[in-house]
C-alpha cells in the first residue's frame, strides 16, 4: 500500500504552529478561529464571509484539513474556537476529551461518499470492478485520520474487497488530495464526497454513489464553553441558520431532517 504520510508529525506541528500565528498576528476582540473538515472548504468560506458583513469588527479566520489531524491540533494547543469534522466520531472523541461545549454542537449537513474516475475513464458499474486491470491506483482518504477513507473502508470491507485491494490503495491526507489524484489522472479511481466530485466535474465523473453504514454528517461544535466564548457559538448557530443551510446547499451539502 503506498502511504503519503511519513512527514505527518511534522505537518502537524507546523500547522498547529501556523494557526497560533494567525490567531496572534490578526486578533481582534471578537477573532473567530474555525478549524473544519477539508471538504467544507467552499461552504464555510461563503459562511464566513457572510457572518462577517453581518458582524462588524468580527473576523472569521478559517483552517481546513482532515478532521483528526484538526482534532489533533486542538488537543496540542492550537487556539480554535470552533471545530466542524467530517463524522460524528471524531467530535465524539472531541466531547469526551472535555474539549468541546456539548450544547452548542449540532449536525449542520449530510454529504454522500461516491466512487469517482478520470473524465475520460471508462465508469465501472460495481466496486467489485475495482479489482480488474483497468484500476491500479484508487485514491481514498487514509482511515486512520480521514473520515472520507473510514467510510470508503466500510463499503469495501461490507463488499469483502477491502483487503484484496490493498496493493492498489493510495492513502491521501484528507479527502481533497484524493480528489486531485483523480482529476490529475495519477488514479484511475478514488473516493472522495459527491460535493468535492461536484467542484471537479470537468475533470472527473461520478461512478457510483457508495452506500455507508454510518450516515455521512458534520457536526460542529464550540471548543471551550459558551460562557467564555460567546462569539464561537453564535458562529456554531449561524452554521443552521437559513442563510447558511442555502449556502451549503448551493455546494451540493444535504440539510439534515430532524428525526
Amino acid at each position: 500500500m503506498i502511504c503519503v504520510s511519513h512527514q505527518r508529525v511534522r505537518l502537524l506541528h507546523l500547522a498547529v504552529w501556523l494557526v497560533a500565528a494567525l490567531r496572534l498576528t490578526s486578533a481582534h476582540a471578537a477573532d473567530i478561529v474555525v478549524s473544519a473538515a477539508a471538504s467544507l472548504t467552499q461552504a464555510f468560506t461563503g459562511i464566513a464571509h457572510v457572518y462577517e458583513a453581518q458582524h462588524a469588527g468580527t473576523r472569521v479566520s478559517l483552517n481546513f484539513g482532515a478532521s483528526d489531524m484538526l482534532l489533533k491540533q486542538i488537543e496540542q494547543g492550537a487556539p480554535v474556537d470552533v471545530f466542524a469534522s467530517a463524522d460524528e466520531a471524531t467530535m465524539d472523541r472531541a466531547a469526551a476529551s472535555g474539549r468541546i461545549d456539548s450544547t452548542s454542537r449540532r449536525d449542520i449537513a449530510g454529504n454522500v461518499l461516491v466512487l469517482i474516475v478520470p473524465k475520460a475513464h471508462a465508469l465501472p458499474m460495481t466496486l467489485a470492478e475495482l479489482a480488474g486491470p483497468g484500476f491500479t491506483h484508487i485514491a481514498v482518504g487514509n482511515p486512520d485520520t480521514v473520515p472520507a477513507g473510514r467510510y470508503a473502508r466500510q463499503a469495501l470491507v461490507a463488499a469483502n474487497l477491502w483487503d484484496s485491494l490493498q496493493p492498489k490503495l493510495v492513502q491521501t491526507q484528507n479527502v481533497r488530495q484524493a480528489l486531485d489524484y483523480v482529476a490529475r489522472g495519477e488514479a484511475e479511481a478514488g473516493f472522495v464526497y459527491a460535493t468535492d466530485a461536484a467542484i471537479a466535474a470537468k475533470a472527473v465523473a461520478i461512478a457510483l454513489r457508495v452506500p455507508t453504514a454510518t450516515p455521512v454528517r458534520y457536526p460542529a461544535a464550540a471548543i471551550g464553553d459558551c460562557a467564555s466564548k460567546p462569539a464561537a457559538c453564535d458562529f456554531v448557530r449561524f452554521l443552521t441558520s437559513p442563510q447558511s443551510r442555502a449556502t451549503l446547499a448551493r455546494y451540493g451539502f444535504e440539510p439534515i431532517i430532524a428525526p
